[in-house]
């Protein structure tokens, strides 16, 4: 492939289009990180998203404040991968700061979908879903704090996991909001994942016995496009096949769950940035801005209700998780929207993330999945898996088993197998 650099090389600059380079905009900077320690990992290529920092390389988060910001050490998750086996070969692109859902605010320039360079690829970790998607690595590290990894995952037709909060070391991954922020494996099928995710956690997954699916009526009925829905019921209709009793639910206090984990994350961000507002706001991507700036208006009473209110939904989950052992939702209510879909960064935003960030609010993890492709774009589809905290095994033990009966996760963009 075109573009290699070695360890001390620098993230590529948005002079040229990184689709020009068969990357789709994905990878800003490849590493020479030949690894030969035996392993679970042993000979995977693995890329990382760009704020998580590896020894001697750049990490940029996608902006230009943090240009020629080399990392001194690994992150945990990066010593795990390498302890582990795997090479760490690519830094991933991104939305600026892990902010936006769309990847297109990045200072390397935006991310195209590999199934269509006209759609977007999802966010923030969209270069992390399309160098796994496009075959330019087996596996990748993004990050996901209200949707993150799981709406890559989705958008490009892989699987991706947003494991348990705590449950994988944030140690060396610039913040977004720490009391949702996680590190997700991303690969093609659940079981590298799950391979992953017993690397990068201290506690490894446990076989679980499901026999319950809980699906939300509304999730599938309500405010949901008509070939997204059409394409999960199919996934739905298949679990049912697979022998597991299909339980319709109501998730209490779901409506209110998106607008409190942004009352959280927006006052994360305000702080974390407010230098950066005050100094140099002209530096942002412009996307990121308009987001990061709707958190100069939160107040503590604000974050107190906010916080009160997860706490309700939590509860809410734990008498949910006593009556089914997985959920299931769509992973986005939406298809895949175009690259120029308008000006309205939060309106869209909210839109895509509709169903992403209930979950975030929740303690547990939540495992993204390919179920199929719109009617009507041929673009992917994903559905959502999710259980009570520290219940991966539960998610793996479906998703696989889903994964023996389905092809969706082995679909290849076009143009890509060459790359």
């Amino acid at each position: 492939m075109d573009g290699r650099r070695g360890r001390d090389g620098r993230a590529a600059r948005p002079e040229r289009s990184l689709i020009e380079d068969g990357t789709f905009g994905g990878v800003v900077l490849w590493i020479d990180d030949r690894n030969d320690t035996p392993g679970p990992l042993s000979g995977l290529r693995i890329g990382v998203k760009d704020n998580i920092d590896v020894a001697g390389v750049e990490t940029t988060c996608a902006s230009e404040f943090f240009e020629g910001n080399v990392a001194a050490s690994d992150a945990a998750v990066v010593t795990r991968l390498r302890r582990a086996g795997g090479s760490v070969v690519a830094k991933l692109n991104m939305a600026e700061f892990a902010v936006g859902v769309t990847s297109q605010n990045s200072a390397a320039g935006p991310s195209y979908n590999p199934w269509n360079r006209a759609r977007v690829p999802g966010g923030s970790s969209g270069g992390s879903g399309i160098a796994v998607a496009a075959g330019l690595v087996d596996a990748s590290l993004g990050t996901d704090t209200g949707g993150s990894v799981r709406l890559p995952a989705a958008a490009c037709g892989i699987t991706g996991l947003r494991p348990s909060w705590g449950s994988i070391s944030n140690n060396g991954v610039f913040p977004v909001s720490e009391p949702f922020d996680t590190v997700g494996p991303m690969a093609r099928s659940v079981a590298e994942v799950k391979a992953l995710f017993d690397v990068l956690s201290p506690s490894p997954s446990e076989p679980s016995e499901v026999t319950r699916i809980g699906v939300p009526t509304v999730f599938l009925t309500a405010d949901v496009e008509s070939g997204v829905a059409q394409t999960v019921a199919a996934a739905v209709r298949t679990f049912a096949e697979l022998g597991y009793e299909i339980v319709p639910i109501q998730l209490e206090h779901a409506a209110d769950a998106q607008d409190i984990v942004y009352t959280i994350v927006y006052g994360d961000l305000a702080r974390c940035h407010r230098h950066r507002l005050d100094t140099e706001p002209s530096r942002f991507q412009p996307a990121t801005h308009e987001r990061i700036a709707l958190g100069l208006s939160i107040s503590e009473s604000d974050r107190a209700r906010a916080f009160a209110g997860r706490d309700r939904f939590r509860e809410a989950m734990t008498a949910t998780f006593a009556t089914v052992d997985v959920v299931l939702t769509p992973a986005m209510p939406v298809d895949v929207p175009p690259r120029d879909g308008g000006d309205d960064v939060v309106a869209l935003s909210r839109r895509m993330g509709q169903f992403t960030y209930p979950w975030s609010l929740h303690d547990g993890p939540t495992l993204a999945l390919p179920v199929g492709f719109h009617p009507s774009s041929g673009m992917p589809v994903g559905a959502q898996l999710t259980a009570a905290a520290h219940r991966e095994g539960a998610l793996f033990g479906v998703g696989e088993r889903y994964q023996s009966v389905s092809y969706w996760h082995r679909a290849i963009p076009p143009h890509t197998s060459d790359l």
